[in-house]
């Protein structure tokens, strides 16, 4: 992993993750949005593990919930965004052409 990819991680991370941590999966999983969508996806289920919502009347009320849509809407940055190491060309955007030859068999009937 170049130090570009490890920039992009810790964006999409935070620069707290481990970066020995993000060498390991990117070595396990070799592309970087896949090591930032393991991580997220860790952070999620890590969320739901838990209740998102506690109350203890009159004394205190701890909610998550945001927290949950803000991971998720983060999944769906990293989905979109173009990673470092994608392929030149297939992003979004990208226009492809392609020609093939159409033949048609002609039958004789009796």
């Amino acid at each position: 992993m170049d130090e570009f990819q490890r920039s992009w991680l810790l964006a999409q991370l935070g620069p707290g993750t481990d970066p020995a941590d993000l060498e390991r999966r990117f070595f396990r999983l070799r592309s970087v949005r896949a090591v930032a969508l393991e991580g997220l996806g860790e952070r999620r289920a890590k969320l739901l593990a838990d209740p998102l919502k506690v109350t203890v009347d009159g004394v205190v009320t701890m909610d998550k919930q945001e927290n949950l849509r803000g991971i998720e809407r983060q999944i769906e940055v990293v989905l979109q965004v173009p990673a470092p190491d994608d392929p030149q060309g297939e992003g979004e955007g990208s226009e492809a052409l392609a020609t093939t030859w159409l033949v048609r068999r002609t039958r004789r009937y009796r």
